[in-house]
């Protein structure tokens, strides 16, 4: 049997999605000398018929496909059923990160990029898929709001709330410090992992949080903004007494 790097996930099926073939041919490799098993497809239909025969575990998806974008596969894919999302994207532009965020990419890498920063990035978005060792019993509890990280689970009053990766990461860790004004430095750092990078990913995330466990997100009760500073976490918001 073939031996993975200990860094892979066993098992783990990467599918790469970009029409240019170097980019799809380089990135294919890269992610096989780590131990992945990756499929490949160069539009938006290949993908979908990929992605229903053999479900991956990730998505490496190019924003700027033809006829079907980027975002419309995502959109879709996440019709079916959850899968972590890196997005490509040949530009810088801001815009262009935040709709990828905003369709529920868990991270993105701007075109030219390191094809060993990008297996690394594939390695933290799977690492934050496993389930987490349990500590005691594990759950967390505020008010209406319960979050099992072992299981990756989160409820509002008894109802599954539809997280991604990063919008579970991130109610957890408000679950655990409630109470207490963070930056999106400081969120960005305990939550992602990142020492460095976009603070719009964080307000992404907030505010597509907000729109799940918000009975008004337009006015937040539960995630709430501190001006000057960033955001807290409000136990009282929950319905906890």
């Amino acid at each position: 049997m073939e031996q993975r790097p200990p860094h892979a996930e066993a098992g783990a099926r990467v599918l790469v999605v970009d029409d240019d073939p170097t980019v799809a041919e380089i990135v294919t490799g890269y992610l096989d000398r780590a131990g992945y098993v990756v499929d490949r497809a160069g539009d938006g239909p290949d993908a979908l018929a990929r992605a229903a025969a053999h479900w991956p575990d990730l998505v490496v998806l190019d924003l700027m496909l033809p006829g079907m974008d980027g975002l419309e596969v995502c959109r879709r894919m996440r019709g079916h059923g959850p899968v972590p999302v890196i997005m490509l994207t040949a530009r810088g532009d801001e815009d262009d990160r935040i709709l990828g965020l905003e369709v529920g990419a868990d991270d993105y890498v701007t075109k030219p990029f390191s094809p060993r920063e990008l297996v690394l990035r594939v390695e933290s978005v799977l690492r934050r898929t496993r389930p987490a060792p349990a500590v005691g019993s594990g759950l967390l509890r505020v008010g209406g709001l319960a979050v099992d990280p072992a299981a990756r689970r989160a409820t509002k009053n008894g109802t599954e709330l539809s997280l991604t990766i990063r919008e579970f990461d991130l109610l957890a860790f408000f679950l655990r410090n409630p109470g207490r004004a963070y930056a999106r430095e400081e969120l960005m750092r305990e939550v992602w992992g990142w020492d460095f990078g976009d603070l719009s990913t964080v307000t992404v995330h907030v505010r597509r949080l907000r729109g799940k466990i918000e009975d008004d997100p337009a006015r937040p009760r539960i995630v709430q903004t501190v001006w000057g500073v960033g955001y807290r976490f409000d136990p009282a918001g929950t319905g906890e007494e």
